[in-house]
């Protein structure tokens, strides 16, 4: 496959992350790889999106060139479903983008986006040192800033249109489709919360699932094929779930919040392989954790 061809993918999380650890970046690293891997996905940006303290989350990331925390959550006055979370995610990078979005079957508005097509016009993300690929840079971007030009849909059965917003209004600047999706980033466990009655609204799954999809990345060697086979909207929508495969066996103590928290509270120095320096920092400096109730 081209690069046009393959699915763009940002991989979103939602959670506390309190306090966000060396294993949700590992998590992003490991599910980049992977999706990289199956030739099928390109992987151009990952959005940490926590609940509270998105400073103290940013510490985690401030060195990756294609991960950021967005603060939209935080600054909600009521607490946002992970479902609200992706849509507004997915809305936003249409508002942003100033592109024109249109059925795919009107001619005068191919779905597009990317490379253009005229080999004289120059690609909307191409510098003079990069590639003429989408970059997390380009796209990503500081918060409150550009995400540069790109639409996110609701996969897989549509595609939709990029215009140039500087183009003459009378003159179409057509590029190459290109697909592009938001997909849940998350651990085996929230994947077995879905099969806990009750806990999650059936709507909400059946659009994060059926909508949107997941990516997987197990823990402690997680049967995930017994998981999603606990569930019927799980097994309706296998084809969008993906399973993080790989030769690493990634611990829950690695991922654990709480953990970290202990480890935190009674000066355990091994805090250094659950959290990195930064975050350390900041925690000490805030007097987080402090007390076992914090």
């Amino acid at each position: 496959m081209t690069e046009t061809t393959k699915t763009h993918v940002i991989l979103l999380a939602c959670g506390s992350f309190n306090p966000i650890t060396k294993g949700h970046i590992q998590m992003f690293e490991r599910a980049r790889d992977y999706l990289h891997k199956t030739g099928r996905f390109i992987v151009i940006g990952g959005i940490v999106s926590p609940v509270h303290d998105s400073y103290g989350k940013q510490l985690a990331v401030q060195n990756s060139d294609w991960i950021r925390v967005d603060p939209w959550e935080c600054y909600q006055d009521t607490w946002q479903t992970t479902c609200s979370v992706l849509e507004h995610h997915r809305d936003l990078m249409k508002r942003v983008t100033g592109c024109i979005l249109s059925n795919v079957n009107t001619p005068s508005m191919t779905p597009v986006i990317g490379q253009p097509q005229n080999e004289n016009t120059q690609p909307m993300y191409q510098n003079s040192n990069v590639s003429t690929k989408p970059t997390a840079a380009k796209i990503l971007g500081k918060v409150g800033e550009s995400l540069s030009r790109i639409c996110c849909v609701r996969p897989p059965v549509e595609r939709f249109t990029f215009v140039d917003e500087n183009a003459n209004l009378g003159t179409v600047m057509r590029y190459e489709e290109i697909e592009l999706r938001i997909l849940l980033l998350c651990g085996s466990d929230l994947l077995e919360s879905f099969c806990i009655p009750g806990l999650w609204n059936e709507a909400d799954m059946e659009v994060i699932v059926g909508d949107f999809g997941i990516v997987v990345v197990p823990r402690d060697a997680a049967d995930t094929d017994r998981i999603m086979n606990h569930s019927s909207l799980l097994r309706k929508y296998k084809n969008n779930i993906m399973v993080v495969k790989d030769d690493i066996n990634h611990p829950m103590s690695v991922v654990s919040s709480t953990k970290s928290r202990l480890a935190l509270q009674h000066g355990d120095g091994h805090v250094v392989d659950y959290l990195s320096q930064p975050v350390i920092d900041y925690i000490l400096k805030s007097q987080l954790y402090i007390n076992a109730s914090g």
